[in-house]
């Protein structure tokens, strides 16, 4: 069975619109600040995307960066927050030890098969009490018990989500990093429809969890056109933010 992904590359032209736009990156910008201790003075943003949620992060006495391994996201982002975007894989850092206090990292380890080397990564470049955040369950939170969600249910696999809590908790003690308050945040857009659900089927949305195999495909697709109310949101998603302190 073939898998599907996404080309990142060409998903930044028409990337925010998609995903619930300035709304949602509001909601996220806000609930990640809430965890960033007051004394921070430096954040990176992993996979920043294009810098909408990025941008939103800046406050007083904070000096935010962004980072992102597509050229085509990190170029959108790079006009957001002008001269503090780079191109760099999350797994390998152009900083040294111990020079940021905060890390943030939304809806990323979902897509990845290599979360924990991130999570390592992370816990190098911060300092003594800073903070990793990073979004976590994330595909389970798209789960609002919907009648999309009934066709769906069967096909989602919790326990092979890369963004587990327990399994980014583990991560994370083994370098160094103490579990800390979390947070939750509305993804403001994020409603499902049947039909769009259809169509994200089919151009590998879903790669986290689906492996894009044709015939179930058509079979989903089917089930989901069946559903009333095509076009219209079923409800929104509330992520979760789990927060981990640097020990020093």
């Amino acid at each position: 069975m073939g898998e599907t992904t996404l080309d990142y590359e060409a998903e930044a032209a028409h990337y925010d619109e998609t995903r619930g736009g300035v709304p949602r990156a509001e909601a996220a910008a806000g609930a990640v600040l809430r965890l960033v201790p007051p004394g921070a003075r430096t954040l990176l943003d992993l996979a920043c995307g294009t810098g909408l949620v990025t941008e939103r992060l800046v406050r007083t006495g904070l000096r935010v960066y962004g980072a992102d391994a597509a050229h085509a996201m990190a170029r959108v982002a790079a006009d957001r927050a002008p001269g503090r975007v780079v191109r760099a894989d999350a797994r390998r850092l152009p900083l040294p030890d111990a020079s940021l206090d905060a890390v943030t990292a939304v809806w990323l380890l979902h897509l990845v098969p290599f979360a924990a080397d991130i999570v390592a990564e992370a816990a190098r470049v911060l300092r003594p009490g800073g903070v990793l955040v990073a979004t976590v369950d994330k595909d389970a939170a798209h789960d609002v018990d919907s009648d999309i969600d009934a066709v769906l249910r069967p096909y989602r696999s919790a326990g092979a989500a890369s963004d587990r809590t327990d399994l980014i908790t583990g991560y994370a003690a083994a370098h160094g990093l103490d579990p800390a308050p979390g947070t939750r945040f509305t993804g403001h857009g994020q409603g499902a429809t049947p039909r769009d659900t259809v169509r994200k089927l089919r151009a590998g949305y879903f790669a986290s969890w689906f492996d894009g195999d044709p015939a179930t495909t058509e079979t989903l697709a089917a089930a989901l056109s069946d559903l009333p109310d095509q076009d219209r949101p079923r409800a929104d998603p509330r992520y979760r933010l789990a927060s981990f302190v640097r020990r020093g």
